[in-house]
């Protein structure tokens, strides 16, 4: 134990490690410390309706008494102060570090976690706004670190390792509830106790890991003269408002609600689906797995060949994605019933016969294109608000959670048929917009020439480098 200490010791805090090296430590130690942190956030996730239907119900062993807590109430509490709390979270990344923050951020999840222990309505309601405000501030300063730690060479591969280092915790957490929960309706005081302990664990290791992440020496990153509210305020939704960022907009839009349609939705839709027989509940399981299966292969490649995306642009990666998901689709509009998120899908019927290769199939392309989008908005992101990386990745998650607020609204009332529709519409505009962005910022770059115009006209759609890498028109 105290030779694998020193050897920690060693390689975290050598004092003689040259920037590149330590460059890749973080990243690596990034995407270490939220696989831990999200490999027990997606557990309980998974197990939280039953966890908590087992806690109200007086039959139940795991009964509490004076326990009558929602889970939907929970979750809109959460969308709801994530989504606020965002345009608040870059001061506090100034104010802190974004070492720090994630810390905060962190603890917060752990708390969430913790109060499962023994379910109460104040505590379940209190740590929801707390897990809000923790998500909020650790996904920005997330954000921020890592584009600390990466340049323009190296931001996409960082993104897809962190990406795919933080999607195994899909992969961990649905394994683990499939095989030890499969078929269970109840779960008892004994096992919600052990369970609450072990997950609490593995949060706070994730935690404890984001103490060995090095100051970045070669840039400002610690606690900062912060803004005021009103500036913080002020200044994101200027950002918000240039014309690079409205387009970006879109594209995160659609990330939100694919997000909710993947995670809430599909898995459900195949669970209710009849047409599956005895095996239709295990395949929520396997969809799991295999989105998140589909997220580390996606996250991987494009890793591994990032500095291909260097040379090629981020386009082809999204229109990788775009194909994806539109062929996903209309493979899940030919293979489940209409009325499948709704779960009255007794009688219905699809438009072919319901394959069950089919319906996971789709769940590894859903993750494999959601993996596509997310690690070059990171990149992007990254790469195009270097100098307000905290500003923007704050407003990527604020318009996202909005999407993915909306969609769950409308999604166990809407035809799977017409959620769809909304999705196709919203894909293929999210990539044109995306495209434009990218597109005018290779332009700015000097990568492709800018079409010239007479000195006495203006062209819209020019974009001129400004000193720090910000774009604007």
């Amino acid at each position: 134990m105290m030779r694998l200490a020193r050897w920690i010791h060693n390689i975290c805090f050598h004092p003689t490690m040259d920037v590149t090296t330590t460059k890749n430590l973080n990243v690596a130690l990034l995407g270490l410390a939220f696989m831990l942190i999200f490999t027990a956030f997606q557990t309980m996730g998974n197990i939280q309706t039953t966890l908590l239907q087992s806690a109200a119900n007086p039959d139940s062993s795991g009964f509490v008494p004076g326990f009558h807590g929602s889970g939907y109430t929970s979750l809109a509490i959460i969308y709801a102060v994530f989504a606020t709390a965002n345009w608040v979270s870059p001061p506090v990344v100034a104010w802190l570090g974004s070492r720090l923050t994630m810390v905060v951020g962190a603890l917060l999840y752990a708390v969430f976690i913790a109060q499962f222990y023994w379910p109460n309505d104040i505590l379940l309601y209190g740590s929801s706004a707390l897990i809000g405000l923790g998500a909020a501030i650790l996904w920005t300063a997330q954000g921020n670190f890592l584009t600390l730690n990466s340049d323009s060479a190296t931001m996409t591969r960082n993104s897809g390792v962190f990406w795919a280092m933080l999607m195994s915790s899909n992969l961990i957490g649905n394994t683990f509830v499939f095989f030890q929960f499969r078929g269970l309706t109840d779960i008892d005081e004994h096992t919600r106790s052990v369970v609450v302990i072990v997950l609490l664990v593995i949060s706070l290791a994730g935690t404890a890991v984001l103490f060995l992440l090095r100051k970045p020496s070669w840039t400002l990153d610690g606690p900062q003269a912060p803004d005021t509210p009103t500036q913080a305020f002020q200044k994101a939704w200027r950002l918000f408002l240039t014309p690079q960022m409205l387009l970006l907009c879109v594209t995160f839009f659609y990330t939100g609600l694919e997000l909710t349609f993947w995670s809430g939705v599909y898995g459900p839709s195949i669970g209710f689906t009849k047409a599956f027989g005895l095996q239709a509940k295990s395949l929520v399981g396997l969809h799991g797995i295999l989105i998140g299966a589909g997220e580390i292969v996606g996250g991987l490649l494009f890793g591994i060949f990032g500095h291909v995306v260097v040379k090629r642009g981020r386009d082809p990666i999204i229109i990788l994605g775009f194909l994806t998901h539109c062929i996903t689709f209309f493979g899940i509009f030919l293979n489940l019933p209409n009325s499948a998120p709704s779960g009255n899908a007794d009688h219905a019927s699809a438009y072919i016969e319901s394959n069950a290769y089919l319906a996971i199939a789709c769940s590894f392309s859903l993750g494999f294109g959601d993996a596509c989008y997310n690690t070059q908005i990171f990149s992007i992101l990254g790469s195009v608000y270097s100098d307000n990386s905290a500003g923007a990745f704050a407003l990527f998650k604020f318009v996202q959670s909005t999407g993915a607020a909306l969609a769950f609204f409308y999604s166990y009332v809407a035809p799977l048929y017409y959620q769809l529709l909304f999705l196709v519409i919203l894909c293929v505009l999210g990539t044109l917009t995306f495209l434009r962005v990218e597109l005018n910022t290779r332009r700015a770059a000097g990568s492709i020439p800018v079409p010239t115009v007479d000195d006495n006209e203006s062209f819209q759609g020019d974009i001129v480098e400004q000193p720090g890498n910000q774009l604007v028109h």
